[in-house]
């Protein structure tokens, strides 16, 4: 179990976030919690940040000939939610993302459905030029309220041990 806080002083204590190298398990699945429902605002200003000129996405009178007949919520917004999603139980100590493999777009995403995220972890082993820290490997799946799967993606990520990371390294940390 992952301890949610540490105790800084006498009847003190701080919320900490993310698992050490140590707490990730081979089999392990973290449903992330909160989940988000998209917005049209959030679809057309991640849109427009990216410079993705795809009607589909922003022009509603355009996509009204499309086969879904409304706005598509542009791919990479799904992408970014999800591993935000994901940060608080897997990559809040990480010292870096070491990449991303085998992304799919399994169904599409609309403004007002809701995502939801779960991580497995998928390996682990200790890096063998960095002591002290070990890549993990894990799936994202994310889901929209019904349940259906429509985006999902291995990571891999640079995770220190206890005891190496930022936060027990820094007293006001």
């Amino acid at each position: 179990m992952v301890q949610n806080w540490k105790q800084v002083g006498p009847q003190r204590y701080r919320e900490t976030f993310g698992r050490y190298f140590e707490d990730f398990q081979i089999g392990d699945v973290y449903e992330h919690r909160p989940g988000k429902t998209v917005t049209e605002y959030d679809n057309h200003l991640f849109t427009m940040l990216t410079l993705n000129t795809h009607p589909i996405h922003f022009d509603a009178e355009y996509a009204k000939g499309s086969e879904f007949g409304r706005n598509l919520v542009v791919s990479p917004y799904t992408l970014a939610l999800l591993i935000g999603m994901s940060v608080t139980d897997c990559s809040q100590k990480a010292i870096a993302n070491l990449g991303m493999d085998a992304v799919k777009f399994t169904a599409p995403v609309f403004a007002g459905d809701t995502l939801y995220a779960e991580s497995e972890v998928l390996a682990k082993r200790e890096s063998a030029t960095r002591p002290g820290q070990g890549i993990v490997t894990i799936r994202t799946l994310g889901k929209n309220q019904d349940g259906t799967i429509v985006c999902t993606f291995d990571r891999n990520m640079l995770i220190p041990a206890r005891g190496h990371a930022v936060e027990d390294k820094v007293a006001h940390y």
